[in-house]
This record gives C-alpha cells, structure tokens and sequence, in this order.
C-alpha cells in the first residue's frame, strides 16, 4: 500500500502474505521500489558483510538488511517512510501459540481439508490458467490432490526431475499421484541435469542482474518456467511452507541451528566471521508465517513473475499455519498429516510411507564439479568484490576448489560453494 498527501512524507507498507518481496531504495528526491532488485541495482554503494555472511554459511535472516547497502527489504507489515530520508519501521510481532490437546472426537483430516479449502478459495483459479506444482513430495501431493478433486480435469502438472538414488522414486511416485485423480494434461517435466546451475546458459554467467535472493536452482527453475509461460500459465500453486507448518520444536525434537562456521567453510573471510556475531540483530519480529517460509516465498517469485506468472503457496496461508501449530506432536512428527491426508486417497504406501530422500543435492554436486570449475578459475584470477571486502578469503577458497576437484565431494562442505558464486556474479552485476 502506498500512502501519499501533499506535504506530508510518502509511505509504503508491504502486506502480510509476503508472497514476492519488496525492495526500496532512495536518493535526496525520490523513493524507489520493485520486486525485481535489478530495478534498483543502480542504487548499491557495496556489500553488508553481515548479510553477505549470513548467505555464505547458510544462515538466513528475515530482516530489512539486503547483500547490498543502499537496497532494502520490506519485510512484511514494516513501513518505509520517505520525506527526503528513508526510515523502516518494522510492525508488532504476531503472537504464536503452542500444540493443544485433540478433543475425543477430533477429525483431523476434515479439519485439515477445510484450512486447505479456506486458503485455496481465496483465489479466482476458475479465471486463470493455473498449474500444479507437483513434486511428487508430500506437500505439493497434498495440494495438488484436493484441487483436483474440487477440479477434476481442469489442471495440468508441472516439475523439475531429480537426480541421483531419487529420481527413480519421484518418477514413481508421480505416476501413482497422477493416476489416481483426474489431473489434466500435458504433465511439464524439465531435467534439472539437462539444464544444470551455472551451465552457459544460466542467467546468472552470462551476467544478467540476478538477486542473490533468487532461485539458487536459477537455470533448471527458469527453463520449467518458460515452459509454463509457453502453455500460457498465469498461476502456479506449489507446496511450499509444508516443511515449516509441521515443524517441530527444539524442545520437541532438539537439533543443531542452520548455519556454522567450520573448518569445512575455510573461504569465510575475517570481516564475514566478525561479522556473524551479529547475525541476529534487527530481524524481523516474528509474524504469522515462519520467517524461512517467507524467505523461501521471495527466492521463488522473481523468476515467475518475470514470466507473468502468480505464486500460490496454500501452506503458507496463515489459517494452515495456525493448525499446524495447535495439532500434538504426533501429528506433525514426519509429516504424518500429509502422509494420512494422501493414505486417505487410496495412495500405496510407496507414497505415503516413503522415507527415501529426494533433492537436488546431486544436481548441485554435478554444477560444483563440472560448470563451477572454470568460473571459480577466473574469479580467482580475475578477482571479486567479495575477496576485496574480505567476505571471502581467496586462499580459503582455492584450497577448497582444490579440494573439491581432488577429492570425494562432500555435500556438507562442498555444496556450500555455489553461494560463494552466486553471490560472486550478483556482486559482478550490481556493483
């Protein structure tokens, strides 16, 4: 919402959902903003080493503070005022509650169903064409499933394939989901190998203004989404949020934090490192979606909306999250709302028991040691803004590429070095 009087400053405040991001930046006449940082590259003066730091040991926070100083974040329901001078103020932070006890005869399934319903019929899907997400995972199945049964044969399926021990599985287990309800066709299959991270291709190589933010995936989700455009999607619903809505607690289930500086991560440079001391300062005040939900919404909607496409995240719908948060433990533990919500479908339990990891961790694996090679080789030679602001220390690194190139791959340690580059061609296009 935008809000301006004569004489009075200009003010901006973004909504709740947090469905795209908003970035603002500012000079002595005017104010700026855009979903597309590359709107306001003109206006980064340098890099935050505390963001910068953030990013590169994978420990993201949900603040006003961007990888570029002179670009903001509006997070959601934080106002920028603009009166010659740009001053954000974040809102009150929501209040959360904790699991409750079910009541004898409580359905949880038909309560989980109408959240899903009451989240879904927030949007016009009869008007627009829209296609599922559909993974194959327990989130986008469950999505996916209850709109094709609200509407049977109206929509199509789209995802990205999957390499390594789980693309077999996925391949599986798609195949059961779409045979088991009317889903229309075509189903959009992209290879995530076929059209890898940083391959020649990649916007992000070829120099285009790419937020940091983005996709780290940028080439594979780019090309699925062309595909989408292509077919003339205007909506995607997806299951993200999932993960987070039946998250469990530290005290339920205890567990190391994201993010740490190891001996594995010897590129952090000393001003990262000193600056990850205050990695939780001015963050965001909790709001009604999980902050890494929020943060996960904002890396997928750039790449659709360039196409003209609308991101629809019913997981991340604040109804469905406040279930999550009231159901027991049992529930929640190992997805076993998703898992009976698609075992009530009729589903094998090859889909619903399925303990079988499926990521993308070898599509990042075959980026790091084949398309990597060459772009770590000139950004050593060449240089970076990331070594000059000693966020990255250049020996660090090359004993790491050396590493990664002589040695076994190792996925905690080694798939950490695609930030190092996608924060190395950002820093190249904006500054």
């Amino acid at each position: 919402m935008i809000e301006t009087a004569p004489g009075l400053p200009c003010r901006v405040t973004a909504g709740p959902g947090g469905i795209a991001p908003l970035y603002v930046a500012s000079d002595t006449t005017s104010l700026y903003g855009s979903w597309d940082m590359a709107d306001l590259a003109d206006h980064a003066v340098g890099l935050s080493p505390r963001e910068v730091a953030r990013l590169l040991i994978y420990r993201p926070r949900y603040s006003t503070e961007t990888v570029f100083r002179g670009i903001h974040r509006v997070t959601e329901r934080t106002t920028a005022t603009y009166g010659g001078h740009l001053n954000l103020r974040y809102p009150e932070p929501v209040l959360h509650s904790g699991p409750r006890e079910l009541a004898p005869d409580a359905d949880v399934l038909t309560a989980f169903v109408a959240a899903m319903d009451d989240a879904l019929e927030l949007r016009p899907f009869g008007e627009v064409d829209t296609v599922l997400h559909l993974t194959g995972g327990f989130d986008s199945g469950t999505v996916g499933t209850r709109l094709t049964e609200r509407h049977p044969g109206r929509f199509p399926t789209a995802a990205l394939l999957i390499a390594g021990p789980g693309r077999a599985h996925q391949i599986r287990r798609r195949a059961e989901i779409l045979k088991t309800l009317p889903f229309a066709e075509p189903d959009h299959l992209v290879d995530a190998m076929e059209h890898a991270p940083l391959n020649p291709e990649c916007a992000r190589v070829r120099g285009e203004r790419i937020s940091p933010y983005e996709e780290p995936l940028h080439r594979p989700f780019t090309r699925l989404t062309e595909t989408l455009a292509e077919h003339g999607a205007r909506v995607v619903v997806t299951g993200l949020g999932g993960d987070e809505m039946v998250a469990l607690s530290q005290d339920e289930y205890p567990h190391k934090s994201m993010g740490e500086v190891s001996d594995a991560l010897p590129w952090i440079g000393p001003r990262a490192r000193a600056a990850l001391e205050y990695a939780d300062d001015n963050i965001a005040p909790p709001a009604a979606v999980n902050s890494m939900t929020l943060l996960s919404l904002e890396t997928t909607a750039p790449v659709l909306m360039r196409a003209g496409i609308w991101p629809v995240h019913p997981f991340a719908d604040p109804g469905m999250v406040q279930l999550g948060e009231w159901l027991p433990m049992h529930w929640r533990e190992l997805k076993q709302l998703q898992r009976r919500r698609l075992a009530a479908l009729g589903l094998s339990r090859d889909v619903t028991e399925s303990r079988a990891r499926e990521s993308f961790a070898e599509v990042v694996q075959h980026t790091l040691t084949t398309h990597a090679r060459p772009l770590f080789a000139r950004m050593l030679h060449d240089g970076s803004s990331l070594f000059e602001e000693k966020v990255v220390d250049p020996d660090g690194l090359r004993r790491a590429v050396r590493r990664l190139s002589e040695g076994p791959y190792r996925e905690d340690g080694d798939a950490q070095l695609l930030e190092v580059l996608d924060l190395h061609f950002a820093a190249q296009a904006f500054l």
